[in-house]
């Protein structure tokens, strides 16, 4: 083989993969493609490119956004200044009327589908490398799971979807259904699984791990029945069962904690996107999405706060008075670092106005600046500053916390919740947040739904949850019922552009 290629490498992927913050950059070009890799370490630096796109997850234009502004947790009203509104993006995703140009669904495309090509291309490089150590087979296994989550993605938010697994592949790819992608996806998952490292440790934080695959075989079978029409229940037991038996993570004691600024050593965190204040800029910035500039008094901000991103108000609500869990989201009178009322001087006559977060909304076309609660779930630390200092918290995707409660969703489901219910990292869930465990007899659809969402509040599972628990299509706040066209979002119109294999969802 005598191919070249010209990839730059950077070890930006070493912080990926092991928190290095050496950040030289070392350029390849020109290399015949059978002496580009040299040592084990190359091969896995090149690995980690594939990590790296996981990174914009949680961005203002992203697949996060997608599926929260969506969801019944999260709105961007118009504001009562003009801004915000912006040309109707958001409102299109928060009344469910979603067209095929909208910036934030091309972009969670472009970002879903940009992560399948680079495991595409690390799978076909890493392959090709006649480079033989202990470990390469591991790293594989992990970039094939990695591209699994990226198609698991895809498949639940636009149902057929392009499907190649060859990065040489030329032509355009060809749409499957999601009975091609579900099988394609377990099965991945299942071929690779006993090839991954077992334990998570320092060396494989961030990593593809045995926790994490069994947690996405989980989800796969939890949500079977509306992606295939078939009830897996059973295999998600089974698979949040290979999790449990790993006797490698816990219900933390502080809810909070997975959430730290600096929260590594998470007990709970199975599958985490690692984050720097400095070598991961312009990706996780929540402060700056969501609060208002007058809580710089509060965490010590230097940049400006964009107020954008808000709690929907009857979502506040779900959340009992005594459940800690609650803290997610600021409400009420704001107090600076040292203990002050926030206050500010306004007006001709300079009166003094306390700056209070008011979980409701009068106007959702003209929202207040201090309207909405604000989320400070995961740990604010001082001096953020859009692009200059972003946040260090490590983004988790997959929590112990969901294991246990997606065993108890398919018990309950199968109607053996008894088996279960008094498990104590069940209660131990509740307890934690100040609350009674639960008895079998509360459980009702309702109840278990709202609970996922304040467990699991901001975290990216809100959407399929709703759609699972059969609530997607009703009215909530300022959002008209919706039909069923709605549990799958359109392919961008550049991308039907491009590719005439492809059929449009139904709009």
């Amino acid at each position: 083989m005598n191919k070249k290629i010209s990839i730059p490498i950077l070890t930006l992927i070493l912080f990926s993969l092991n928190s290095c913050t050496d950040l030289s950059e070392t350029v390849y070009s020109d290399i015949p493609f059978d002496k580009f890799f040299s040592t084990e370490e190359e091969v896995l630096m090149n690995a980690g490119r594939a990590y790296t796109k996981l990174q914009g997850y949680p961005e203002e234009f992203s697949l996060w956004t997608l599926t929260e502004m969506a969801s019944d947790e999260m709105v961007a009203p118009g504001r009562d200044d003009g801004f915000v509104w912006d040309n109707g993006r958001w409102d299109e995703l928060h009344t469910h009327n979603f067209t095929t140009t909208n910036k934030i669904m091309t972009l969670a495309w472009e970002f879903v589908f940009g992560g399948i090509s680079a495991c595409n291309e690390v799978l076909y490089e890493t392959e090709a490398s006649p480079i033989v150590f202990d470990g390469k087979e591991k790293v594989l296994a992990e970039i094939k799971i990695l591209r699994a989550l990226f198609y698991y993605w895809a498949m639940d938010n636009w149902g057929n979807i392009p499907f190649t697994d060859n990065f040489t592949d030329k032509e355009l790819p060809e749409q499957k259904d999601r009975v091609f992608m579900f099988d394609f996806i377990v099965n991945e998952i299942n071929d690779n699984i006993d090839k991954l490292q077992r334990l998570p440790g320092p060396e494989y934080y961030g990593r593809v791990t045995k926790g994490m695959a069994f947690t996405l075989l989980a989800k796969m079978y939890q949500n079977a029945e509306e992606w295939i029409a078939t009830p897996m229940w059973e295999e998600s037991i089974i698979a949040c069962d290979s999790v449990i038996a790993l006797d490698a993570y816990e219900i933390a004691d502080d809810y909070f904690s997975n959430f730290f600024v600096y929260n590594e050593s998470s007990v709970e965190n199975i599958f985490a996107i690692p984050y720097h204040s400095i070598y991961t800029k312009d990706q996780f910035y929540w402060y700056t999405l969501t609060l208002n500039d007058a809580s710089r008094a509060t965490f010590d901000f230097k940049g400006q706060m964009w107020d954008e991103f808000v709690l929907e108000p009857p979502f506040y609500e779900k959340f009992d008075e005594n459940d800690l869990r609650r803290k997610s989201f600021l409400a009420g009178q704001q107090y600076d670092k040292a203990g002050n009322k926030i206050f500010l001087i306004e007006g001709i006559d300079k009166d003094t106005t306390w700056f209070i977060y008011t979980p409701t909304i009068n106007n959702y076309m003209s929202r207040k600046r201090w309207e909405g609660a604000r989320c400070a779930k995961y740990e604010y630390q001082p001096d953020l500053s859009y692009y200059v200092t972003d946040m260090e918290n490590d983004y988790a995707l997959f929590r112990y916390a969901d294991v246990v409660y997606t065993k108890l969703e398919a018990l309950w489901r199968l109607g053996r919740v008894d088996s279960y219910i008094n498990d104590p990292d069940v209660q131990k869930i509740r307890t934690r947040a100040g609350l009674a465990p639960y008895t079998p007899g509360e459980l009702t659809d309702t109840e278990f739904l709202d609970e996922l969402g304040r467990e699991f509040a901001w975290e990216g599972h809100r959407r399929q949850d709703q759609i699972r628990f059969g609530n997607w299509g009703e009215a909530w706040w300022n959002k008209s019922p919706s039909g069923p066209k709605a549990k799958l979002f359109p392919i961008p119109q550049s991308v039907m552009n491009v590719n005439s294999n492809l059929n449009q969802n139904p709009l």
